[in-house]
C-alpha cells in the first residue's frame, strides 16, 4: 500500500476494530465475499482512504455514506478526516444492525449514525436535504444514479465521491448529464495509490447549485428513464 496519511491512534484502534468485527460478523451475516484478513486490510480499509486526502483538502466535516453495508468507506473516513457528523446509511436491516455494533464499539461514537432507509426518503427529509459536505458510495450503482442519489443531499458546494474501476468514458457522459440536471458543477477523476487497485478511481463530483424538488426520481423512473 502506498498511502501516506497521518491517522490519530483512535482512528487507527477503531479501523481495527470495525475490520474484525466484520469478519466476526460476516460467518452469519453476508457483508463481504473477502474473508482473509489481509485482503480486508487492502481491498476495504485501503481502497476507502484513498478519499481521505481529496475530502480533506475540501475541508468536509460531514458526510453521508449511501449504501454502506459493510461499513465501508463510511466508517475509516470518519475516523480518518476525522468528521464532525457522519451517516451511515443501509436499507437492509440487518446490515444496518450491523453498523449499529460497530459504531457503538468504536471510538467512534457520538459522531457516527446509522440510518435503516433509503437514499430517496432521506433526500426527501428537511433535516438531510442539501445539509451534507460530502456523499460517499463505494461499489453502488453507476456514476450518474450516484450523483442523482447524492446531490439532493449535498450543500452548494458539497461534493459526490463514487468509488469506480476503469474504464469509465460512457459512465462519465451520463454522469454529466445528470450533474446539469441537478443544480451544474464539475467532476474530476483522480487515480488512487494503492497496489494492486491500478485501476481504481475515485470520481468526484462538486455540486454548484440547487437541486430541484423533484429529484431524485424513484427507482423505477431511474430505470425506465436512465441518464
Amino acid at each position: 500500500m502506498d498511502l501516506r496519511l497521518s491517522l490519530p491512534p483512535e482512528a487507527r484502534r477503531a479501523i481495527d476494530d470495525h475490520a474484525r468485527l466484520l469478519l466476526a460478523w460476516t460467518a452469519s451475516i453476508n457483508l463481504t465475499a473477502i474473508r482473509n484478513p489481509v485482503d480486508v486490510a487492502r481491498l476495504h480499509v485501503a481502497d476507502s482512504l484513498t478519499a481521505v486526502e481529496p475530502l480533506r483538502a475540501r475541508g468536509v466535516k460531514s458526510l453521508v455514506d449511501l449504501g454502506s453495508g459493510g461499513g465501508y468507506p463510511g466508517l475509516p473516513l470518519a475516523g480518518a478526516l476525522p468528521a464532525d457528523r457522519t451517516l451511515l446509511v443501509d436499507s437492509v436491516g440487518k446490515k444496518a444492525a450491523f453498523l449499529e455494533t460497530v459504531v457503538g464499539a468504536t471510538a467512534v461514537a457520538g459522531r457516527v449514525r446509522v440510518a435503516a432507509e433509503r437514499g430517496e426518503a432521506l433526500a426527501a427529509d428537511p433535516r438531510h436535504r442539501e445539509r451534507w459536505q460530502a456523499v460517499t458510495s463505494r461499489a453502488v450503482g453507476t456514476v450518474a444514479d450516484n450523483v442523482e442519489l447524492g446531490f439532493p443531499l449535498l450543500r452548494p458546494g458539497g461534493c459526490a465521491v463514487v468509488w469506480k474501476r476503469l474504464p469509465l468514458d460512457a459512465e462519465l457522459e451520463a454522469a454529466r448529464r445528470a450533474i446539469d440536471a441537478l443544480g451544474g458543477g464539475t467532476i474530476e477523476v483522480v487515480r488512487t495509490a494503492v497496489r494492486g487497485l491500478d485501476d481504481h478511481v475515485l470520481v468526484i463530483a462538486t455540486k454548484r447549485g440547487r437541486t430541484a424538488a423533484r429529484y431524485p426520481r424513484d427507482p423505477a423512473e431511474r430505470s425506465r428513464r436512465p441518464w
